[in-house]
């Protein structure tokens, strides 16, 4: 019976040393990792995702991570071109390319990338002046990752994105930079409001410069109108007064000495209707006496006269048409009065757009 239970015993640890023995030969590896299979110590090959059987017992797998990795750079104190001290942190973004490199070419890369990082932020900020900083942080990470890129490359690891999470300068240059942010504020404000004061002072004086050259121009015209308008009406008059005579002159023509005579004391009885009280009559009203006698027959020889024709008036006088000059139209009147209502026109137009281009 103790026999029997020593085979027994014996039995199930063969099978479990056999099972032992063979679970560790083989190998599982994850579909975002590669494995590195070492023997004795020695490198033997990279084992790819799924299912590998090795040596058991004497082998080593070590896995490494193929995803992107976040590493945090920690933030430290750097002192800038213009010596204004600032802390800077920032994060990096890497990748395992070559599981081999990143095993044995380094101890741990990822600490080595984390200083490395370090380092390099240091060394590009120190170069740059703060305010260079702060506005070019773009190109400032595009040059960390090149540079840590570069670097970490113979690591088979690849640096994908860097990005400067925070740039805080020193309390007492923080006070520096609001004073100076503050005094940039007033000098715009300053220059801001003396330049609509001087965009004011010009608007007014082209203001008033245009207002006296409509008030100018409206007194031109205004003169230019009312001269044309006299010009207008004494010709008009002068014309009447000429037709008046005209209209005498050949009417008088064909007159006698008795027919004048008669003109004669129809004058004196309108001047009679009168209420002056004081009449004053012409030296040659005596003449005008003896043409009435003669024509009441109270004077002793009535003397006669032939009446005139129109030959006879252009023998004595002229022609008459180059004496007066020509009598215009009423249709000749009519296309004159147009014409400078038409100008007036124009001149009112063009004084209408001058104000509103004042006004605009």
């Amino acid at each position: 019976m103790g026999m029997e239970s020593l085979l027994t015993t014996i039995t199930i640890l063969l099978v479990l040393a056999v099972g032992i023995f063979a679970f560790s030969g083989v190998k599982i590896v994850q579909p975002y990792e590669q494995a590195i299979y070492m023997r004795l110590g020695k490198y033997i090959r990279i084992l790819n995702q799924g299912l590998n059987v090795v040596f058991p017992l004497i082998n080593q797998v070590v896995k490494m991570d193929l995803r992107t990795e976040v590493m945090d750079v920690p933030k430290q104190e750097v002192i800038t071109k213009d010596n204004s001290p600032v802390n800077v942190d920032a994060i990096i973004y890497i990748k395992v390319t070559d599981p081999k490199n990143a095993f044995f070419e380094v101890t741990n890369y990822r600490l080595a990338t984390v200083n490395l990082a370090q380092t390099t932020l240091r060394s590009v900020i120190g170069e740059m002046e703060l305010d260079e900083i702060l506005s070019s942080r773009e190109r400032i990470n595009v040059q960390l990752r090149d540079i840590l890129d570069e670097s970490t490359d113979k690591w088979g690891v690849r640096v994908e994105t860097v990005e400067i999470k925070e740039v805080d300068p020193a309390s007492k240059v923080k006070a520096s930079m609001e004073d100076q942010t503050s005094a940039e504020r007033k000098r715009r404000a300053a220059i801001l409001e003396a330049d609509g004061q001087k965009r004011a002072a010009i608007l007014e004086a082209e203001g008033k410069k245009k207002a006296r050259i409509l008030e100018a121009e409206g007194l031109r015209q205004s003169m230019i109108l009312e001269a044309e308008g006299k010009r207008l009406a004494t010709i008009l008059e002068g014309q009447g007064d000429a037709q008046k005579l005209r209209i005498l002159s050949v009417g008088a023509a064909s007159m006698d000495s008795k027919a004048l005579s008669v003109l004669s004391m129809e004058t004196l009885k309108k001047v009679g209707e009168g209420e002056s009280s004081k009449i004053f009559f012409p030296l040659e009203l005596t003449r005008l006496v003896d043409g009435i006698s003669d024509y009441m027959g109270s004077a002793q020889k009535v003397p006669d006269r032939a009446i005139s024709d129109t030959d006879s008036v252009r023998r004595d006088i002229g022609d008459p048409d180059e004496i007066l000059g020509k009598i215009p139209q009423l249709e000749d009147i009519r296309r004159e009065t147009e014409e400078i209502k038409k100008i007036v026109e124009n001149e009112i137009s063009e004084s209408n757009l001058i104000a509103k281009a004042v006004k605009d």
